[in-house]
């Protein structure tokens, strides 16, 4: 089997204390283990390695036996399913003994443990995900997962069909491993597989449909799979409402060309957003993907509103900024922005500096804090009532409309004359 033989260098997160730790407290007991899966494939492809996952031969009962035995806090996470995570010096390492399916259930396997660790990989997702590495740097590769990872080649371990009735989630993951890891065209038996399986999409959760694609919008490019996904019928059944393209591509390449300062970086909601076309969408999606209360309401903030079609004022960003907050204002701006450059008018190339002083704006004014309070309004003999909060308003009005420049004694000189007047 291609690169059965190779290694990798030994990184610095396999050679950091508590991967030792981890790792010694098994080679003291005799236990071979190995790391697996994305900290295999993305150390060979070079890549950063943030979560790290060990495959352990013996039964989790005594994963947790060799643990302790060390010193090393171990909470039994998912020992149904042979998964335990220890905790050395504050890192997670998460063990999961090898594993073969008996029966599946969509989502969940019947399981039984293993020593053998072929067997194990061979119920594993896609090949690059399906190599071991020891601690020494020695891979064990039985599926080619070494010479796709190198390629770009997504592929399934196995038939297709079967990896994905066993996890109907497998589908999704096909396309956001395509959009972080693909170099070359899809798998076309995977590709066959996801468009007859797409149907069972409305099975999974809202949440993880919504961690895979909000996992796959943060891609450096998911267009061209977002596409893919569509011309085969599966957005049809998981994000039906994704329709703005253009726009989505030209948001991205406005995070590409400008400082993150400007743009807060890649941000999947407001990706999501670029998609949909109407607050209506935005809304379905929100309750279909079950987001978090923070996100939904930011995502129907952003489609709630109708966008400016050009530029704004000085005194109208403040007066917006003021409003929303500038990091919804930045978040509307940069979607405008894509709209008016989707529609490649001359006049979207020709003001970009403006466009771009608008987001300067957001990122360094500070809205001031309106100083007039209804005690001042009862201060000046003003009756308890709706017109102490009628007043106020009117002021700040006129504070706003003033570009925010009226101090204290200038708002209260303005509340007077309200007040004296019966305004």
């Amino acid at each position: 089997m291609a690169g059965a033989e190779e290694r990798i260098q030994p990184q610095a997160w396999m050679k950091a204390a508590p991967t030792r730790r981890v790792i010694g407290a098994f080679e003291a007991a005799g236990v071979d283990v190995r790391f697996v899966g994305g900290c295999v494939r993305d150390a060979l492809l070079g890549r950063p390695v943030t979560d790290i996952d060990i495959a352990s031969p013996v039964p989790p009962e005594r994963a947790i036996e060799i643990l302790e035995a060390a010193g090393i806090a171990v909470h039994p996470t998912g020992i149904k399913h042979g998964t335990v995570t220890a905790i050395a010096e504050h890192r997670p390492f998460e063990i999961t003994t090898l594993r073969r399916d008996v029966e599946t259930f969509g989502r969940h396997a019947r399981v039984e443990f293993t020593d053998d660790w072929r067997e194990d990989a061979s119920r594993r997702d896609f090949t690059m995900n399906a190599i071991f590495c020891e601690a020494n740097g020695h891979l064990h590769d039985y599926f080619g997962g070494i010479e796709d990872a190198r390629a770009g080649c997504v592929r399934f371990v196995g038939d297709p069909i079967e990896r994905i009735r066993e996890d109907v989630l497998r589908l999704l993951r096909l396309f956001r491993f395509q959009a972080h890891y693909g170099r070359m065209p899809p798998n076309p038996e995977a590709l066959a597989a996801a468009e007859r399986m797409a149907d069972q999409l409305p099975t999974l959760s809202g949440e993880r449909v919504r961690n895979e694609m909000l996992r796959l919008l943060v891609a450096p490019d998911p267009v061209p799979v977002l596409d893919l996904m569509r011309q085969r019928n599966v957005l049809l059944h998981c994000l039906d409402e994704a329709r703005s393209f253009d726009r989505l591509a030209a948001l991205i390449a406005l995070e590409g060309s400008l400082p993150v300062a400007l743009t807060g970086g890649i941000d999947p909601i407001r990706r999501l957003a670029a998609l949909l076309e109407s607050e209506s969408d935005a809304r379905a999606v929100g309750e279909r993907l079950r987001l978090a209360n923070r996100d939904r309401d930011r995502l129907l903030a952003m489609c709630a509103a109708s966008l400016p079609d050009a530029p704004l004022s000085v005194s109208m960003v403040h007066a917006r900024i003021h409003a929303v907050g500038a990091d919804l204002f930045r978040d509307r701006m940069l979607l405008a922005w894509a709209a008016r450059n989707a529609a490649g008018t001359a006049s979207a190339r020709d003001d970009a500096d403006e466009w771009q002083e608008m987001l300067v704006t957001a990122a360094e004014w500070t809205a001031p804090t309106f100083p007039i309070k209804g005690a001042d309004v009862l201060s000046l003999g003003v009756a308890p009532g709706p017109r102490v909060g009628e007043l106020v308003d009117a002021v700040e009005r006129w504070w706003i409309e003033g570009d925010f420049r009226a101090d204290r004694a200038a708002c209260l000189a303005k509340l007077r004359k309200l007040a004296g007047n019966g305004g």
